[in-house]
């Protein structure tokens, strides 16, 4: 049986989330990466609701120029911004399957010099 990147993914995605969780205080940052987009949101898990969110759509970010690496982290940067106005210092990272490269780590580490802890 050939597996689809797509099937890869979500099982890779399903193991991370057994493990990482967001609470109130300590809410988790998800990451999706589409081809050109890309979204973060600060979830709190044991209720169901998303705190904070921010992507490369948003009204404040659409007039970013540059590649799809800059354009995340003015994400990360916004993400950090949001969650501060939300009264969150620190969260849980969930990279969503992905790995841990280009955008990805590019939106994580303009979030913590930003101000997050993770």
């Amino acid at each position: 049986m050939i597996k689809s990147k797509k099937d890869s993914r979500r099982k890779v995605r399903y193991a991370i989330r057994n493990k990482v969780s967001g609470t109130s205080e300590k809410p988790r940052l998800a990451v999706f990466r589409s081809n050109k987009q890309i979204y973060a949101q600060l979830i709190n898990d044991l209720e169901g609701v998303t705190l904070a969110s921010a992507s490369s759509r948003d009204k404040l970010l659409e007039g970013t120029k540059g590649n799809k690496i800059e354009q995340a982290t003015a994400v990360g940067k916004q993400i950090a911004v949001n969650a501060k106005n939300a009264g969150i210092d620190s969260v849980v990272f969930d990279r969503g399957g992905f790995l841990y490269h280009g955008r990805v780590k590019a939106l994580a580490e303009s979030a913590r010099e930003s101000g997050l802890n993770f």
